[in-house]
């Protein structure tokens, strides 16, 4: 069987690499460059990822190669962050990376000629009656399906996930017994492409900056200044610049550049108890009947929890409620659906303010 794994220098993609090779498969590495050089400080370089990546295959003898996928990176997904950034939205790139990217265009420039396309995700796939959907990894914590729920049925069925089913701590032990390169490097934070550039300094080169009210919204007091309603999201608590905090980001008004924040860790402004999503994505297939209430786990951000809730699919749309407290609902983040034993994934939609 032929093999294209994707290696990004980090520990995860490497120990992938590994245990494919003690399997008995010789798989092609590619790194996919993604991030891009500029002249105004906003630069992304790879090259320890790419140094580490080129040691990992020296070490087992495998073909090597660097896919440059900038130009297509930036023409959708860095154009889609922005676009929904700039009307007020909270967009997930690393989501829209793994769709259109890693299995979309890689898969139609290289991975075409394979088999099998091998990443250090943590996820895995199963088969259900002769059709394959994704599944959730092993260890909860590191679980990336959330991060793959806009993949389609050609890119789920041809994947593999050598780490499916290990923990992490599982992972570096084998990285360093192994020796590998990469063994002991810190795992990678924050958006895929902007390495070190800090988002809002990436923000405010294409929207700028445009000052505009803080309001507490029960009181409808003015308490501050924000410099533009695109560097906040709902749920926020961090970088507000508010004193006798802690104050969260509860609303937005993007017609009147306004921030609507709650003072309190426990405001009840914070949560909801539901949401919907538009333009929900099956990866594999629609398992639900219209207008019958399911049973379902969902995230709406990535994170450890699974969340437990009852949802219902009428027209395309999927409204969701929980009898639980849902901090943060961000419009225009991917909520993402599970069974209800928190098994499969079963796709993905953007939130958006549930509606009766």
């Amino acid at each position: 069987m032929n093999i294209a794994a994707l290696i990004s220098g980090g520990v995860d993609s490497a120990v992938a690499v590994h245990l494919l090779c003690e399997q008995g498969y010789t798989p092609d590495l590619f790194y996919i460059r993604i991030g891009m050089d500029t002249d105004d400080g906003l630069s992304c370089t790879a090259e320890e990822d790419i140094e580490l990546a080129t040691a990992t295959a020296r070490k087992y003898g495998l073909k090597f190669e660097i896919i440059d996928l900038q130009k297509e990176y930036w023409e959708n997904v860095v154009a889609y962050t922005v676009e929904k950034v700039r009307n007020g939205f909270t967009p997930n790139p690393d989501v829209m990376c793994n769709k259109l990217i890693k299995f979309g265009c890689f898969g139609q420039k290289v991975g075409h000629a394979y088999d099998k396309i091998a990443t250090g995700h943590y996820a895995s796939t199963c088969d259900r009656d002769g059709k394959i959907w994704l599944a959730t990894a092993k260890d909860p914590i590191k679980d990336q399906t959330d991060f793959l729920a806009q993949i389609d049925y050609l890119q789920v069925s041809r994947l593999m996930f050598p780490l499916g089913r290990l923990m992490k701590e599982e992972v570096r032990r084998i990285a360093e017994d192994a020796r590998l390169p990469s063994a002991r490097r810190k795992d990678s934070q924050g958006i895929c492409f902007l390495g070190k550039i800090n988002y809002n300094d990436f923000i405010r080169r294409f929207l700028g900056e445009k000052p505009g009210a803080v309001i507490e919204l029960e009181t409808g007091k003015k308490i501050g200044t924000h410099k533009g309603f695109w560097f906040h999201t709902i749920g926020q608590r961090k970088g507000l610049g508010l004193s006798g905090g802690p104050w969260f980001v509860v609303d937005k008004d993007t017609e009147r550049n306004i921030l609507y924040v709650s003072h309190g860790y426990d405001t009840e402004k914070q949560y909801g108890n539901r949401f919907r999503l538009t333009d929900f994505h099956f990866i594999t297939e629609n398992p639900w009947t219209d207008g019958i209430q399911q049973e379902i786990r969902f995230k709406i951000r990535h994170t450890d929890a699974f969340q437990s809730g009852i949802l219902t699919f009428h027209n395309g749309e999927c409204y969701i409620e929980s009898e639980d407290k849902i901090q943060g609902i961000a419009p225009g983040q991917f909520g993402v659906i599970y069974d209800k034993d928190a098994h499969l994934c079963i796709g993905s939609g953007e939130i958006r303010k549930f509606r009766s």
